[in-house]
């Protein structure tokens, strides 16, 4: 409604009623609720599941699978038909790659073009510039994964064909190299990975796998480049990803082995080879990939407090890991040091990170521990279980890393609903959620500055 100030008055013009925009994180949830209600469905049905789901108990696992958790209610190796793990195994896939970048695959595979809003949340989703060209973007990601996961099949292959047979033996490694690659943790044994636990070619297949998932598809993109020309210089965020990644990598290893190597009932009991071997998958997987090779309800206490940090921190940001991402994590801890140092920019490897980039990073920390502990608050109230137990819990749901101190497979259905949300939550990032509870709006206002005490 418009209007002019006229002799008597002021005239109000009517213009036509312009159908409002979805906004980017309506679109993402939209199109995630869109696969994972019918998904739901599916799982409760016979042909899926060899003795019924109840709903509740179908939605857990399925959204579960589509934010590449990997906690469960019921044990998928003995409780899922052929048909349900395969569903599974494209709830993980959609998941890991995102919606929108599968969605796009679709449109192409049927000559249809996308439109500027899909490019848009498509770009934004997988972290490019407006520049980039998608299409070839997204035809890279999808040979990415397409090369990775069959590599890991047919070493996987190796193992598992002479101890199952051709055909179960391929579909379980077929089932567990996606699942790794899309740092799922669901597994077709009951005890995730404990009894190949002395076996490095397995465990350092699913490393390497769920490594290359999470360091994120612009990072996969970027080292495509540099590697075609040399000439090309790789941006910030890869060179961030390639120093973090395996510092923390490294520290997980060192903190797992000094705290765990005298508990006889993780480390302690295994040779010293198999006690680092051990302790790096745990460093790796616990970055929300969610499979084990020893017990996790028996770390010690110190131990479980290195893993909740771990999966907190998580992946890489556009990966198929979840968490706060270690590059939100890198920038808080450099702008920490920057103002501890009475410093006006954050630098790393002498380029200034932006301040809206750093007001970023701080937003989804804060947000993120606000969820986590109105989640870890309701838990609480609706499980009888202990505070330990709640919150590694809740930290695992929401940083999609799928380990489990047995709390999952015994919760309540208020329980089920909550750690639904959680999941749901971590996949499609905390900004997304709160964007679209906060409806953000930009002003050119700017009130005097005035000075509050902190600290």
């Amino acid at each position: 409604m418009k209007g002019f100030i006229g002799k008597g008055g002021i005239f109000h013009l009517k213009t036509p009623h312009k159908q409002s925009q979805w906004s980017e994180p309506k679109i993402i949830i939209v199109s995630f609720l869109s696969i994972l209600l019918p998904a739901s469905v599916l799982l409760t049905l016979p042909l899926f599941s060899l003795t019924g789901l109840s709903f509740i108990d179908a939605l857990f696992t399925a959204t579960s699978a589509i934010s590449v958790t990997g906690l469960g209610v019921v044990d998928t190796g003995t409780h899922f038909t052929h048909s349900g793990k395969v569903l599974l195994m494209i709830l993980m896939q959609i998941g890991g790659l995102g919606q929108m970048t599968l969605s796009a695959v679709l449109l192409y595979m049927f000559g249809a073009r996308l439109s500027l809003k899909q490019q848009a949340v498509t770009k934004g989703a997988l972290g490019q510039e407006n520049s980039i060209n998608i299409r070839r973007l997204v035809i890279l990601i999808i040979l990415f994964t397409f090369i990775a996961e069959t590599i890991g099949t047919m070493i996987l292959a190796i193992r598992w064909v002479p101890e199952f047979g051709v055909t179960e033996g391929l579909f379980t490694a077929v089932f567990h190299a996606i699942s790794a690659f899309n740092n799922a943790g669901f597994s077709l044994f009951s005890d995730s990975l404990t009894r190949y636990q002395d076996d490095p070619l397995l465990l350092m297949t699913i490393s390497l796998l769920f490594i290359c998932g999470g360091l994120g598809f612009t990072v996969v993109a970027d080292l495509f480049k540099w590697s075609k020309t040399r000439h090309h210089r790789l941006r910030l965020h890869s060179k961030l990803m390639l120093v973090a990644t395996p510092t923390l990598l490294l520290s997980g290893t060192l903190l797992f082995w000094l705290l765990e190597r005298n508990n006889a009932a993780t480390l302690g009991q295994l040779p010293t080879g198999l006690q680092w071997m051990n302790a790096f998958f745990q460093s790796a997987t616990a970055r929300t990939a969610g499979f084990n090779s020893v017990d996790i309800s028996q770390f010690s206490q110190p131990a479980l407090l290195v893993m909740m940090a771990l999966m907190l921190i998580g992946a890489g940001s556009t990966s198929t890991g979840g968490g706060i991402k270690v590059s939100t994590f890198v920038v808080a801890v450099l702008a920490t040091i920057t103002f501890l140092r009475q410093q006006n920019n954050v630098v790393l490897f002498k380029r200034t990170i932006a301040w809206s980039t750093v007001l970023k990073c701080l937003a989804i920390i804060v947000v993120s521990g606000l969820i986590l502990m109105l989640a870890m608050f309701l838990l609480m109230l609706t499980e009888k279980a202990s505070f330990d137990r709640v919150m590694f819990e809740t930290l695992s749901a929401f940083s999609t890393a799928g380990l489990s101190a047995g709390l999952s497979a015994s919760l309540s259905e208020p329980g089920k609903v909550i750690m639904v949300v959680v999941m749901i939550t971590g996949r499609i990032g905390p900004l997304t959620l709160a964007y679209l509870l906060a409806r953000p709006t930009t002003t050119q206002l700017k009130y005097p500055e005035d000075n509050v005490y902190a600290g």
